[in-house]
């Protein structure tokens, strides 16, 4: 198995373990062809994300105890999904990125410019 790369072309790193976050519930942004949402984008979520998010149908700021979600608040990590996160962009709202911790396939979806021109620019842990 090879190790997943980041949009960076390094191995990707960890995204959250608090909230637990990525498509496979491991604090990665990992994938796999059952991911049909695309969890690929390392994102620090603003209010302004968290708001849009939910006018767009996906309210991750409500708690979810039987799915055991706490919720979102603005200032935390979360692999969000390509196609989300590119929407944000468009509606001028897009969460910081974090590179290191954004999987390649992002770039199907996304450019690096993009991203870049969105990247989280405090320390990257």
């Amino acid at each position: 198995m090879t190790t997943p790369k980041n949009v960076l072309g390094t191995a990707l790193e960890a995204c959250s373990y608090d909230p637990v976050t990525g498509y496979f519930r491991d604090g990665c942004c990992n994938t796999d062809a059952s991911d049909l949402g695309s969890h690929l984008v390392c994102v620090r979520v603003t209010e302004a994300f968290l708001i849009f998010s939910r006018s767009r149908g996906n309210d991750l700021m409500t708690p979810r105890p039987e799915h055991r979600f706490a919720g979102l608040k603005a200032g935390q990590r979360w692999c969000l999904c390509a196609n989300r996160w590119r929407e944000a962009l468009e509606a001028g709202c897009p969460p910081p990125v974090i590179l290191a911790a954004t999987h390649a396939n992002a770039l199907e979806f996304v450019t690096m410019a993009q991203l870049e021109k969105h990247r989280f620019q405090a320390a990257e842990h």
